[in-house]
């Protein structure tokens, strides 16, 4: 019988299946192969004790897990093999930690060992021009090769004759939101409609151009041409509020609170007062004098 048979199999195609194979495989053939991407029981995994990062906002903590509930794990985390079944975190703790609340009994990850350096960079280089990769697997591997093999973008532009703003441009795509990530990651949007919502600053707005291009079918040109008059609306509303009153009434607020106060007031007579403060102790005072204490 081939000794194949012996080997875990792929899981799926893309970035998880292309570096487990005979040629990266340099661990036993009963375990998960070094630079590839394997599900490992969270159970294995122990934290690394020289993360410099000890603090983790619990409520951050929370939203990552609904996000991962949702859906999944897009980032892989970064594993070094200590033996048998048994790994240290690399990276990705707020991954693993947001694992454990989920409920995960098995999570994605990079297994490496301290001598593989060179055939993941290796592996990485050969295999990144799959035609069978997606937009986020190919940011991804872009994001390792950068990171973990400490390649500079001109030196991994010319490793994969690509130039650097096309590598710049697939590296943004990790910084949408998850629910986005997973779009492209499922081909649900292409890297055009992507890059159109890289557009737009508030990550919430994001997530609701997002829904709207799955749910209308919309076009890349349309999204853009929607992001642009967004953006136009947005400039005139902002502009509108700003009719500023008399610099001696904003002055007499500034003295008054002994703080810089911005004034805007649209045509209408609505609007705001902007006060400043720069400490607690400062707030405090504010909030007595508003109060009038």
């Amino acid at each position: 019988m081939n000794s194949n048979s012996d080997k875990k199999p792929a899981l799926g195609r893309g970035l998880s299946a292309i570096l487990q194979n005979a040629e990266t495989d340099v661990t036993s053939a009963r375990t998960a192969p070094a630079g590839s991407v394997s599900e490992i029981l969270i159970s294995s995994i122990e934290t690394n004790p020289f993360n410099p990062r000890t603090h983790f906002e619990k409520e951050a903590l929370f939203d990552l897990r609904e996000s991962i509930l949702a859906h999944g794990i897009i980032q892989p985390l970064t594993v070094r093999k200590m033996g048998h079944d048994k790994y240290q975190l690399i990276s990705g703790e707020r991954r693993f930690r947001a694992s454990q609340l989920a409920g995960l009994k098995k999570v994605p990850a990079y297994i490496r060992i301290a001598n593989d350096q060179n055939m993941l960079e290796y592996a990485l280089v050969e295999n990144i021009q799959r035609e069978d990769l997606n937009a986020i697997e190919i940011a991804l591997s872009y994001e390792r090769l950068l990171s973990e093999c400490e390649l500079t973008q001109e030196a991994l532009s010319e490793k994969i004759s690509k130039s650097r703003s096309n590598i710049a441009n697939y590296i943004r795509l990790l910084k949408l939101p998850s629910e986005i990530q997973a779009g492209l990651r499922d081909r649900q949007i292409s890297m055009g409609h992507a890059r159109a919502l890289l557009a737009i600053n508030s990550g919430e707005e994001q997530v609701l151009q997002f829904r709207a291009i799955i749910a209308d079918k919309l076009s890349v040109r349309a999204v853009e041409e929607k992001v642009k008059t967004e953006k136009i609306k947005s400039t005139k509303s902002t502009n509108s509020t700003k009719v500023h009153p008399s610099i001696e009434t904003k002055k007499t607020l500034s003295d008054y609170y002994n703080t810089p106060v911005k004034i805007y007031q649209s045509e209408n007579g609505s609007g705001k007062i902007h006060v400043n403060f720069s400490s607690e102790e400062e707030f405090q005072r504010l909030v007595k004098l508003l109060l009038n204490k």
